[in-house]
This record gives C-alpha cells, sequence and structure tokens, in this order.
C-alpha cells in the first residue's frame, strides 16, 4: 500500500533499497477511496494525476464511453443513464482530454462535427438532447422534445475549446451565444455562473472575457451566491430547485488561481474557501456530494470525481495534501 515499506534484494554492497517515502496522508486517504470505489476512469485519472501513470492510460478508459455518432454516452456523466450520446457526457469527456493534455488533434474535431449535429437552430448546445426519453435520468433534468439553448451545456466547451486553440466551424456561432448569454445575464445561480466562468477563462477576446468577469463578480457578491465565510453558511441562500445545503464557495468559481474569477474574492476569503474544502474529506477518503442524490450508482460514481477535482484544486493553490 501507499505508507507501506519498500523491500527487494540487497545491491553489491549489501545495502536494502531505502524505504518509500509515505505519500501524504490526505492524499493516502484518498487514493484507498479511490481504488476502493471508482471506475476505472477515475482510477487511471487519479494515478495520472497523483501516481505518475499515463495519459494513454486514461484516453483507454475514456474511448469506452464513446459512441458511433462521434460522442460520449454510457452514463459518463454519470446523473445522465443509458447509451446515448449527449452533450452533458461530451463535455465530460472534453474535460477529462483537458486535463491531460489531449484535447486536439482529429478526435476533437469529430467531437465538432458531432457536437454541430446536435445544435440548437442558434448554433448552441441543449442540455439534453431528446434521445434521453427512455432512460433513467436525474429528475432535476428535464428531457423535452425542443430542447433550448443552455449556457450550463455550452459555455464549458467552447471555452476549453477556445483555450486549446481549436478552431471549427460549429465554434463561431456557439461562441456568439455565450457572448449573448454571459453579457445579459442580471440574475443567475451558481451551477450558471460557473458554466459563464468557463467560458470567460479560454475566450479569446481577453479584454472582453475581463469586463465580463468584472460584472459577474459583482453580480456573485450582491445576488450572495458564494459563501464567504462557511462558519455562517446556513445565513447564505440556496438557489430554488437546488438541495438543502446546496452552497458554493469561492474555490467553487476560481478552480484555479489563474481563474478570471480569483479577482472576485479575497486572500482571506479564498483561504477559509481551501480551509472548508480541505474540511470536507471524509473519515473514508473521499469528498461529499452536495447536490440531490437520485440513484445509488451515481451518487457512488461521482464522488471520485468530486475527490479528484478537490485534489487538483487544492494543490493548483498550493496546499499540501497532507
Amino acid at each position: 500500500m501507499a505508507e507501506s515499506v519498500a523491500s527487494g534484494t540487497p545491491d553489491a554492497a549489501g545495502r536494502l533499497p531505502r524505504p518509500a517515502s509515505p505519500r501524504p496522508r490526505r492524499l493516502a486517504r484518498a487514493e484507498r477511496f479511490v481504488w476502493l470505489t471508482a471506475r476505472v476512469l477515475e482510477q487511471r485519472r487519479f494515478a495520472h494525476h497523483f501516481l505518475g501513470g499515463s495519459a494513454d492510460a486514461v484516453e483507454e478508459a475514456l474511448a469506452a464511453y464513446r459512441t458511433q455518432d462521434g460522442g460520449y454516452g454510457h452514463a459518463l456523466e454519470p446523473d445522465l443513464r443509458g447509451p446515448v450520446s449527449q452533450p452533458l457526457h461530451t463535455a465530460h469527456a472534453l474535460l477529462v482530454l483537458d486535463s491531460i493534455g489531449r484535447c486536439g488533434g482529429r478526435r476533437v474535431e469529430r467531437v465538432c462535427g458531432h457536437l454541430s449535429e446536435l445544435s440548437t437552430p442558434d448554433g448552441a448546445l441543449p442540455a439534453i438532447h431528446p434521445s434521453q426519453r427512455g432512460y433513467p435520468v436525474a429528475p432535476f433534468v428535464p428531457v423535452v422534445d425542443d430542447p433550448p439553448s443552455d449556457l450550463l451545456a455550452t459555455g464549458p466547451v467552447v471555452g476549453l475549446l477556445h483555450r486549446n486553440e481549436v478552431w471549427h466551424a460549429w465554434l463561431f456561432r456557439a461562441t456568439d451565444y455565450c457572448w449573448t448569454a454571459v453579457e445579459s445575464l442580471t440574475t443567475s445561480h451558481p451551477y450558471e455562473i460557473q458554466a459563464a466562468v468557463a467560458f470567460l477563462d479560454g475566450a479569446p477576446d481577453r479584454s472582453r472575457a475581463r469586463a465580463a468577469a468584472d460584472r459577474l463578480g459583482r453580480l456573485v457578491r450582491e445576488q450572495r451566491l458564494a459563501v464567504l465565510d462557511p462558519r455562517r453558511r446556513d445565513t447564505y441562500p440556496v438557489a430554488p430547485g437546488y438541495a438543502p445545503g446546496e452552497h458554493h464557495f469561492p474555490h467553487d468559481y476560481a478552480r484555479v488561481p489563474e481563474s478570471l474569477a480569483r479577482a472576485w474574492f479575497t486572500d482571506e476569503e479564498l483561504g477559509r474557501s481551501l480551509d472548508h474544502l480541505e474540511s470536507e474529506q471524509q473519515d473514508d477518503g473521499g469528498w461529499p456530494v452536495n447536490w440531490r442524490l437520485w440513484a445509488p450508482g451515481s451518487a457512488l460514481e461521482w464522488r471520485p470525481v468530486v475527490t479528484i477535482d478537490a485534489l487538483r484544486t487544492l494543490r493548483a493553490y498550493g496546499r499540501a495534501l497532507s
């Protein structure tokens, strides 16, 4: 295991190998949790990000979720069950590829072609394509015959593709949609803000992105969409339709220090947020899911994803994984 002493054959001078340095305790606990509970994809993602595992192994595991139409399905995004491809599955796949430095090339061109086929008349993505009907889906994700464009589905994909310097005809109209959606927000909720930030962090027009981000930051603070003091979290509102206690914190918006959302919060506010994130690690080594859990399988599959995200955020801000 992670904290065992290395053993082996003495060298020519009769010296035994030195004991392996134990991994930081926080990471070791998370590792055990991942091996006990995670899908193969999350096991390989954890190994890649924290144990020196290969990116090839992650990509091989991700390939199992690929669909014949060029997208991804098979409950890659755990709240959508069944084999059919969906925009949210494809967005999840692109995030995985981006995290291992593989978000480019012909594979991503094919994904863009698939997304163009799923697009609404204004060139953006719906949250759920009607093909999901008949398969299990989270009750808070409605399936309709003529779904509208959705910033939650479109923003992260467009921002990520721009950040990786991917160019495809589909991106032009999708980018225009995102600018219009982001710049017209007057009220919002945390997940929509997260999607807007994901778009702005990758948008090519950096001055326009900074201006839009500054306005969103003021909106977040005015509407109290981020818990700035975790000790008083019960005094902050929960957005309509969210689960009880489904709050968001500064680190949920600024996942990395380079994010435009980092400027929304003081060092003290972000420090308290990261302290809270550290404290959320459970006795079993994993982090909890704070949104509404509706099925045992999806609940089990989400926790390793959330755990990897938490560890990556802590590491990005220089927090010791101990």
